[in-house]
């Protein structure tokens, strides 16, 4: 079995999938977490592994940046792969005052200035919100490993150069950081009957003028990469 945009067979991808927008951070986390990765799909270089987690296994595969591209992806492993849950392992700008560079987002729920709910015909608009069951096992997750996290509400974004200058309107609804994906991952994961999760690094405060480099965003980000693995185990226990 493929899909157009990827080559995995059944049985190929756990039920359980972390999603990084970038597909070299896949690799990094298969490279280092899981034990005898397998790469499962190479189409338009969104690279997908399967290994083995403290017993467990795990798939990490990209999605590529904004809801078009998480909502194929996503989509195709929820329907198609039979997968159950999916965590983003993403980064974030931060909105609030009090979210720092590197500290860690859980998006309890995904404000968007998206039109991807328009599909679904709803008589009023819809509030995407993680699966409870993923978030709990994530904060868990991040009280054992004594990071800083925050939990709330966050921005997907469908502009990356926002040309209205909006992120200080958002902070004023206790908006925690703005990304471009989690809305639609939430809403597929509703709309399929499966669970999804946005876990986020700071890599800039765009309101500070701070930020991260590239390559700090793809390979040391590990709080939240290591959130996710635990919070994949504790889910996969009960």
């Amino acid at each position: 079995m493929s899909t157009p945009h990827n080559n995995a067979a059944k049985g190929d991808i756990a039920k359980t999938v972390l999603m990084p927008g970038d597909p070299l951070r896949a690799k990094f986390i298969a490279e280092n977490y899981l034990e005898s990765p397998v790469c499962y799909n190479e189409v338009r270089g969104m690279l997908g592994f399967t290994g083995i987690y403290k017993g467990e296994r795990i798939s990490v595969q990209g999605s590529g940046m904004g809801m078009p591209s998480i909502g194929i992806y996503s989509w195709e492993l929820f329907t198609e792969y039979e997968v159950e849950n999916i965590i983003r392992v993403g980064t974030a700008g931060s909105i609030a005052d009090n979210v720092n560079l590197r500290d860690v987002i859980i998006g309890m729920s995904a404000s968007t200035n998206s039109s991807y709910a328009a599909q679904y015909r709803l008589p009023g608009t819809y509030a995407p919100t993680a699966s409870w069951e993923l978030l709990s096992a994530a904060v868990k997750a991040a009280e054992e490993k004594g990071c800083t996290y925050h939990v709330g509400n966050i921005f997907s974004s469908d502009t990356f150069y926002d040309d209205a200058a909006s992120l200080a309107e958002w902070n004023k609804m206790g908006v925690l950081g703005i990304e471009m994906e989690a809305a639609a991952l939430y809403m597929n994961a509703a709309r399929t009957g499966k669970n999804a999760l946005c876990i986020l690094t700071v890599s800039d405060c765009p309101l500070k003028g701070l930020a991260t480099t590239a390559e700090e965003r793809q390979t040391t980000f590990r709080d939240m990469m290591e959130i996710a693995l635990e919070a994949s185990i504790k889910v996969a226990e009960r």
